[in-house]
């Protein structure tokens, strides 16, 4: 029975399909970021609406560490599919700190340093440019930080599964 990754690739375009197992790791990755961007979105408006109308970097900061717990874990099971390193849960906590402060640097500057907020501006424009400073921006620079620092740091001793057939001579294969 194919698995479920099989199955999707399935229904990719042939032309696509040598692109994407090419660069599994990193398409794995970022499906595991989407499904994290999702509920990072959920839980940031949830609080935001709620219980932290006021403070929207707090509500920003928990929806992204609760996004980053659910995220170690697919990324440990799938994307990087690790061998357990004994460090790693340590590794991966301090690189997802960093990344969310970095996620929560542009929301700073919109709302603190460039005063986006009311009553300087309307609510629909405070909330544009908090979901665009916060959950766009800041989330792609986050993204493209953590990729790297996991890749570098945390999930080092998973081969990548095409980096390794290419590097086998063609008698091998």
């Amino acid at each position: 029975m194919p698995s479920p990754t099989q199955r999707a690739l399935a229904r990719v375009p042939a032309g696509l399909r040598p692109f994407l197992v090419r660069h599994r790791r990193l398409v794995k990755f970022l499906l595991v970021g989407g499904t994290c961007f999702a509920l990072t979105t959920v839980i940031n408006f949830s609080l935001k609406f709620t219980v932290l109308q006021h403070k929207p970097v707090v509500a920003l900061t928990i929806a992204t560490v609760v996004a980053t717990a659910v995220s170690y874990v697919l990324n440990r099971q799938w994307s990087f599919r690790a061998n357990g390193r004994q460090r790693e849960v340590l590794l991966f906590l301090l690189v997802s700190v960093v990344a969310i402060g970095v996620n929560d640097i542009p929301l700073i500057l919109s709302r603190y340093v460039l005063d986006l907020r009311e009553p300087q501006v309307g609510a629909f424009t405070q909330e544009v440019a908090d979901f665009l400073s916060g959950m766009v921006v800041g989330t792609f620079i986050a993204m493209l930080f953590r990729y790297w620092a996991m890749q570098r740091w945390v999930f080092t001793r998973c081969p990548d599964p095409a980096a390794t057939r290419m590097e086998q001579p063609a008698q091998a294969r």
